[in-house]
């Protein structure tokens, strides 16, 4: 654009081309006249008198540029300040990225989010001079760690950044456009001060490309393979629940939402297979989480659901994956053949890696649970190693993870998995422990298993309380062990329990349960207590500590139940013991173990020596 018609034909010091400047608040280009600081020029006149469209050039009076104009910086957004530091060289990048930029619709909004950008960048480029050599290179700025694929990409095709096509916008939205996500009534914030519970769901539903094959082709999608990760508050560790799909348990009703935007409630089922909480009745993945919420007293944060491609794919992403036959298998069911040793599996083998059964262990679903876990800690160590290492593999993993997976709410954004991703993956590979959730032979059916509540009931209070399964958990980071204290014997124990948030009886209950199991004749039920508590606790005097110590181990209280007061109490002065809202039954310790309950299967995710047997 020249300058005849606004008042600077005669002005050479004046660039026409640094008048028009882009507004970002308004989305548009505003006309400023004065290079000492007038203001902007009214509405009317952003359109310049005489200014020829891109689309007719021949229309209007005067010789109009119609290529995008460069962004002029060092100005206030109200049009005072100086002139931008830069020269002509600065300019015509900015506008040659312009015209990179500029579509059919000139001056249409792709058009000024490529001139802004552009602009931007080499008006920045420009004030950075300060007067310097022409053509010096700015520095680069630092990357992210927090969206380094992303940033990786974009610097392979960082010249198409600077036309304003915007690389890493298009990879959002991409990704964004892979995931599936499912409203189950829960939205929890991506990332968390606290530990987080991750349901991970593997679905048989057979409607894949290529899955048409395996097994029940009319499968609605059950809760084929169910892993509740939990990830410790400060990320130092992490603990995989395998749930076992023919576990005998209760599901809660369960509200869903509708296609038409409304809410059914499914009404819930006593003793049946923990794999119908998903599918059955038209279950969606908030039945599988509630109901595993129900079976381990777990919160769970957010849920990710997968079919069989995700297998094939994720394995195909990361060029195959590790695994190791204890010996010889052949499983016509599954098509697995593999002889005994190492082999990479991708594709259809790794998936028949993880569904076959028949020919390891059992034959049952326990048996093919340790090899999924297997199969899960390598693809861990894979992408560690390689994936995360290459820009390229790294977004090729991203799509395919995102083509897979459905999703809460709560992560149903690439930028928000991302997120999530990135505070979960502090924990190191050596500290990740993969365990089966224990059950038993259910002797009513010998297809399903019940829960061994002996042993689930401490493992699931280790999760519940945020404890490690780790190898090294438990030792006292000082390499110190406090010396023990004096406990009294049971006829001297005295103790006043009140109700503050456990079962209705509870109280009773464990007064009987103390007289009678552990002869402590001095114990009486004292009520309700006045207020309901989240913990259960113990209030002592200094002079009752050996008797407090008695009956903490009895009730397997933590020392954070244990409060002591600054005086001493009368000879006949009780303790008193308030049952919170984490008291169950009397006998069933309150505090979670330190390591992992005897009989418990679990493998360390870091182990290369797990083979199938």
């Amino acid at each position: 654009m020249d300058a005849q018609g606004r008042g600077q034909a005669g002005d050479d010091n004046v660039d026409p081309a640094d008048q028009w400047v882009f507004d970002p608040n308004t989305g548009n280009y505003e006309l400023r006249l004065d290079p000492t600081g007038q203001g902007p020029a009214r509405p009317a006149d952003r359109k310049a008198p005489g200014r020829r469209s891109a689309r007719n050039p021949g229309a209007g009076g005067g010789d109009t540029d119609t290529r995008p104009l460069p962004v002029q910086r060092g100005r206030l957004k109200d049009g005072a300040g100086e002139p931008a530091a830069g020269g002509r060289a600065a300019r015509r990048a900015a506008e040659r990225a312009g015209s990179a930029a500029a579509g059919p619709a000139a001056g249409g909004r792709a058009a000024r989010r490529a001139a802004e950008r552009a602009g931007s960048a080499a008006a920045g480029g420009a004030a950075a001079a300060g007067g310097a050599a022409a053509g010096r290179r700015r520095p680069k700025p630092k990357k992210s760690g927090k969206r380094k694929f992303v940033y990786w990409t974009a610097g392979v095709v960082g010249f198409v950044l600077v036309a304003g096509c915007g690389t890493a916008f298009v990879i959002y939205q991409q990704l964004d456009g892979n995931i599936k996500k499912v409203d189950v009534g829960e939205e929890n914030s991506a990332v968390t001060d606290g530990p987080v519970n991750l349901l991970v769901i593997g679905t048989d539903a057979r409607t894949g490309k290529g899955d048409a094959g395996y097994g029940d082709s009319g499968s609605v999608g059950h809760a084929d393979t169910t892993i509740l990760m939990h990830v410790s508050k400060d990320r130092t560790n992490a603990t995989a629940l395998s749930i076992p799909r023919d576990l005998i348990t209760d599901i809660p009703d369960c509200p869903t939402k509708q296609p038409d935007g409304s809410t059914k409630v499914i009404p819930g089922q006593q003793h049946v297979r923990f794999n119908t909480s998903l599918g059955q009745e038209g279950r969606d993945p908030g039945c599988t989480w509630r109901t595993v919420e129900k079976l381990t007293g777990v919160k769970v944060n957010h849920f990710m659901m997968a079919d069989f491609n995700a297998v094939k794919d994720l394995s195909n992403a990361v060029d195959g994956v590790e695994v190791c036959a204890g010996k010889d298998i052949d499983d016509p069911k599954s098509h697995l053949k593999l002889t005994a040793g190492r082999h990479v599996v991708k594709g259809e083998q790794a998936l028949a890696f993880v569904r076959t059964r028949h020919a390891v262990g059992t034959g049952s679903d326990l048996s093919r649970i340790q090899l999924q876990q297997q199969f899960v800690g390598s693809l861990i160590r894979k992408l560690k190693s390689s994936a995360f290492g290459s820009p390229s593999k790294l977004l090729d993993v991203a799509q395919a993870a995102t083509k897979a997976l459905t999703v809460d709410t709560g992560i149903g954004s690439a930028s928000k998995l991302m997120d999530f991703g990135n505070d979960l993956k502090k924990v190191d590979l050596n500290k990740i422990t993969f365990a089966t959730v224990p059950v038993l032979d259910n002797p009513q059916d010998k297809a399903t298993v019940i829960l061994d509540e002996a042993k689930a009931d401490p493992l699931f209070k280790m999760v519940q309380q945020d404890h490690t399964l780790s190898k090294d958990a438990g030792k006292d980071k000082g390499g110190k062990k406090s010396a023990p204290v004096k406990k009294a014997p049971p006829e001297l124990v005295r103790v006043d329990v009140t109700n503050g948030g456990g079962p209705f009886g509870a109280a009773q209950e464990t007064v009987d349960w103390l007289q009678n199991n552990k002869g402590a004749r001095l114990s009486t039920n004292a009520g309700n207590a006045p207020e309901k508590l989240s913990a259960t606790r113990l209030e002592y005097a200094p002079n009752q500590a050996d008797q407090a110590a008695t009956l903490a181990e009895w009730m397997g209280l933590p020392k954070s139940a244990l409060k002591q007061t600054t005086a001493d109490a009368g000879a006949r002065v009780p303790m008193k013991l308030v049952l919170g809202k984490d008291f169950t039954a009397p006998g069933s310790p309150i505090e979670a173990p330190t390591e992992t309950p005897e009989g418990v299967q679990h493998v360390n995710a870091d182990d290369k020596n797990i083979c199938a047997k």
